[in-house]
């Protein structure tokens, strides 16, 4: 598969970071994802009280409206900005603490609990510091993740969830040698060579 010259391309954390600061965020989606809404029966596969994972969440509206229907919400994003943002515009009350195993992290945890949302680099969790996921929706993240990073992230995503998880994955289809990226081209051949 040609993915063109996007294989070498990286996006430095200093740039997402500055994304958010601009407001350069076409990424973000302020109605939620008719994706989502379209597959939530494949997510839930009839379970509730799920623990859905979100990477790279930004301030996705779709944490709210999942953990509203009692699910219990995890994310994590480098941006301060984008989570503090995420409970504002909810006017939604939260605590801010440190993540002991993470130099630097911060976890902002809204006051009913059920939404989690680590600051920090997403390569720095696991399993160990947030548990297993019995959902992931990766709306934008695969497609964000540097190429040369791919592998390492799906082996982390493999890590967190649960044997009978579900995994909603959005990906973008075009001309890699026509846009430079993010959001990257993944082909399909990829994502079912990363996730089996």
């Amino acid at each position: 598969s040609d993915i063109g010259s996007q294989k070498e391309r990286v996006v430095t954390e200093e740039e997402w970071l500055q994304k958010w600061e601009m407001g350069n965020i076409g990424f973000h989606k302020e109605q939620g994802h008719p994706l989502l809404q379209k597959y939530l029966d494949v997510l839930l596969n009839g379970r509730s009280a799920l623990r859905i994972f979100f990477p790279l969440c930004g301030k996705a509206v779709e944490m709210k409206w999942l953990a509203d229907m009692g699910h219990s919400v995890v994310g994590v994003e480098v941006s301060e900005q984008a989570v503090k943002e995420f409970f504002s515009e909810h006017s939604l009350p939260y605590c801010e603490e440190p993540v002991p195993e993470i130099s630097g992290a911060k976890m902002f945890q809204s006051t009913s609990g059920n939404i989690s949302l680590y600051c920090c680099n997403i390569y720095d969790l696991s399993s160990s510091i947030v548990g297993k996921f019995d959902g992931v929706w990766d709306r934008g993240a695969l497609v964000a993740v540097n190429p040369c990073d791919r592998q390492r992230y799906a082996s982390l995503m493999i890590n967190l969830v649960e044997k009978n998880s579900s995994y909603l994955l959005v990906t973008v289809s075009y001309d890699p040698n026509k846009h430079k990226g993010p959001p990257f081209y993944v082909p399909e051949s990829e994502i079912q060579s990363l996730f089996g």
